[in-house]
């Protein structure tokens, strides 16, 4: 391209300006499109990993009763007045029980009524007054949790109190609980970021238009989000991950965009020119972020067969439409409204614009490098210290508030029926072939399950060889040598724990799925690995932890320097440097390590949980990097908008100095406006009953604003100015290749004209 030919930029700002109306209705179709997918969207999950040892394990016992934990309800019912023996309190639980087991939503339900006398002791709690039910929901987890809401209707009685929990009451609870935290985090984070728009612009119309921008965004991303989950595993708070980036991202691109054309405008542009150049400079710019922000994304997609993927693909989602709607929507609204863009001046205080501001700062740091660098970065590297404490635990049903009946379920499950409130540890035992029960696989698995027993944490085991205490293995063996010979009950348990050449065995702990105890339980399991001539592979929640977090640590290292590594590419060819994309590297680490010490410190050892009200745990083993691969995007943002205006100014003068100072001067503070609305929305999140969320939230919004005060304001002026005139040196043959070493012009816009 000729330098009098104008760009693609300026191109798509031209045919925005002269078929406005044609992006509208193109607009307007996709919003449709979008309500329509997020009404049929598909079903949204707790997020799975495939191909684990835990997956495998489930998938190798599914349809085995005796297995599906997942899928069964625990429904404890209460009487004040009656003994469960009280012929009134088995009347009122028949009436509940009965029609609920001829839904078509049910497989089975289980209760002391009709129950082999051992199990039913078990269902009836010491205190007489109190008895657990399990009832086994049909298909798969999904399916299961669409069931739910129906059966749980069922499960009511007017005599009797009833308490629903389980592992898909807690997944609808959390659902619910994600759903109300996304609204209430919309409802606090769409004002904040006005207010903040107001402080920059102070005209109520151009504060306005990044809303409205930012509000499209989520919609469609969410929409996508919704649709990408009919052939994906999407987990729940995906929705809540894609709101909090699209919201920042879109409002943020969209101030780059209003404040250029304004500028545009004061200096006196037409209305179309004025489209035209924001779109050439400041859409660049917008471009280029969403690209940055694809690149950290990017990383997820190492995940593969895991939700994280998924998780990574609906980011970007948001993020494109995010560009989208800034470079199509947004100037076609600037079209039409013209100046007019400018409507509702209202009379708010210039506070902290004291012109040179920035230029006095930069210099001052400039003059006392070492006195700001080493002072800012023990700072930065004391926050971050905390992170080498993490520990790692998925969700459990402690994430849900104490009031919600899921979790006041588990609890009262934990003290009424200690042995069903127990840590189920499935072992899938599976054969060559055959029948998994024969005289000698019977004496085989016998042996296995009482080594399991003996094991450290463990209180019992749960099989087809462990029905009764004083049956011994020879006795197993005889029943499986002739089944005329068995009981009626023992066939029905037969059934339960085994299927063809595969059977199951529960392992008890007393310890929470999410301990580091029941984690050391399921690794002292995978040391007993032969059972006869076959073999066995372990699941469960705790194992699925396990297994969940170790995928994630071994992914990591690719997924970190592949991010890093393209990113440096990408800052390279547009800064011209070889130092710059290093140094761009080196500060998003500090801020993310800082970001990370922060959570640690705040939500896993518990420093501020009062004031956030939240309970104490584990980090989720996906925050981290999901942290990492978003921020990484976000506040390369800011870095590109620095460099970009100093390079510029080294170009055209080739004094340092001077090009740090300019730069700062030019963008510090459209990057503090900016940084502010991100805040201001990662801050709302932060508001969420849903720890994972919440966690989310404060993480960015303390990695955002390290990133841009400490980091862009100090440290980087400090570095730049020890390494002078070195920061612009690359290699002169691939200057030449890339096309030669002149900066673009106004390749990122100026700080917000008023």
């Amino acid at each position: 391209m000729t330098p009098s030919e104008p760009s693609v930029f300026a191109w798509l700002g031209r045919a925005v300006h002269r078929h406005r109306g044609v992006v509208f209705l193109l607009t307007a179709g996709v919003l449709v499109l979008a309500i329509l997918g997020i009404l049929r969207g598909g079903q949204l999950s707790t997020g799975t990993v495939q191909g684990t040892e835990a997956a495998r394990a489930a998938e190798l016992s599914r349809g085995i009763s005796a297995a599906s934990n997942d899928t069964t309800l625990a429904v404890i019912f209460h009487s004040d007045e009656w003994k469960t023996d009280d012929a009134r309190f088995t009347q009122a639980l028949e009436e509940v029980l009965g029609p609920v087991g001829k839904l078509p939503e049910v497989s089975a339900v289980v209760s002391p009524q009709g129950a082999p006398e051992q199990l039913a002791s078990r269902l009836i709690s010491s205190s007489g007054h109190d008895v657990l039910a399990l009832v086994r929901l049909k298909g798969d987890e999904r399916e299961a949790a669409r069931a739910f809401p129906t059966v749980r209707r069922a499960l009511t009685s007017d005599k009797l109190g009833v308490l629903v929990t389980g592992k898909v009451a807690f997944v609808d609870a959390l659902d619910r609980l994600l759903e109300h935290d996304l609204l209430k985090a919309e409802l606090i984070s769409f004002p904040l970021a006005l207010i903040v728009l107001l402080w920059v612009f102070r005209t109520l119309g151009a504060s306005l238009l990044p809303i409205a921008v930012g509000g499209l965004a989520v919609m469609t991303g969410v929409s996508g989000v919704m649709l990408l989950a009919h052939v994906t595993d999407m987990a729940q708070y995906t929705i809540n991950v894609v709101t909090l980036i699209g919201l920042g991202v879109a409002i943020d691109y969209s101030l780059f965009i209003v404040s250029r054309f304004r500028d545009e405008l004061e200096h006196g542009a037409t209305v179309e020119a004025a489209v035209v150049k924001t779109v050439d400079t400041a859409g660049r710019a917008v471009a280029f972020s969403g690209l940055a922000v694809a690149v950290g994304l990017s990383g997820l997609l190492f995940y593969p067969g895991s939700y994280l993927s998924a998780m990574g693909l609906g980011g970007a989602v948001v993020v494109a439409f995010a560009v989208l709607y800034s470079l199509t929507f947004l100037p076609a609204l600037l079209s039409v409204l013209g100046p007019r863009v400018d409507w509702g001046r209202l009379p708010i205080p210039r506070l902290g614009e004291n012109k040179g501001l920035w230029h006095r700062l930069a210099m001052w740091v400039m003059k006392h490098p070492w006195l700001v660098l080493l002072p800012t970065l023990t700072v930065l590297v004391a926050i971050g210290l905390p992170f080498q404490r993490l520990q790692l635990a998925a969700t459990d049903i402690t994430a849900l508030p104490a009031e919600t009946e899921a979790r006041r379920g588990a609890e009262a499950l934990e003290n009424l029926f200690p042995s069903q409130a127990a840590t189920r540890i499935l072992v899938t035992v599976q054969f060559p072939s055959g029948d998994a029960f024969t005289p000698e696989r019977a004496r085989a698995l016998y042996a296995t399950s009482h080594r399991l027993a003996k094991l450290p944490g463990v209180q019992g085991v749960e099989s087809i060889v462990d029905l009764e205490p004083g049956i011994s293995a020879n006795r197993y063996a005889a029943l499986a040598e002739e089944p005329a010979a068995r009981p009626p009950e023992f066939d029905l348990a037969l059934e339960a724990f085994t299927k063809g050449n595969i059977t199951v065995m529960q392992v008890l702990t007393p310890h929470a799925a999410a301990s580091a105890e029941a984690r050391e339980v399921v690794r002292a399991i995978r040391q007993e690995r032969a059972v006869g001539d076959g073999q066995f592979l372990v699941g469960g929640q705790t194992a699925a932890d396990v297994d969940g977090a170790a995928f994630i640590v071994g992914h990591s290292p690719k997924a970190v320097l592949f991010v890093m590594a393209l990113t440096y590419v990408v800052l390279f060819v547009l800064l011209r440097s070889v130092i710059l994309p290093l140094k761009a590297l080196l500060m998003n680490l500090l801020s993310i390590a800082g970001s990370f010490g922060a959570l640690v410190w705040i939500f896993q050892e518990g420093h501020l949980s009062d004031l956030l009200a939240f309970e104490p745990r584990a980090i989720e083993p996906s925050l981290p990097i999901l942290l990492f691969c978003a921020l990484f995007g976000l506040s390369m943002d800011y870095e590109v908008l620095l460099l970009t205006r100093m390079r510029e100014e080294w170009l055209r003068t080739h004094d340092n100095a001077h090009a740090v100072a300019e730069g700062l001067e030019r963008t510090g503070r459209l990057i503090t406006s900016a940084a502010a609305i991100m805040v201001a929305v990662f801050a709302a999140f932060s508001l969420a009953q849903a720890v994972v969320v919440k966690a989310m939230g404060v993480g960015m919004a303390i990695a955002v604003a390290l990133d841009a005060t400490l980091v862009r304001v100090l440290i980087v002026p400090a570095m730049m100015r020890l390494m002078g005139g070195f920061n612009w040196w690359a290699p002169a043959p691939l200057v030449r290749l890339l096309g030669g070493a002149h900066a673009p012009e106004d390749s990122r816009p100026e700080a917000p004209k008023q």
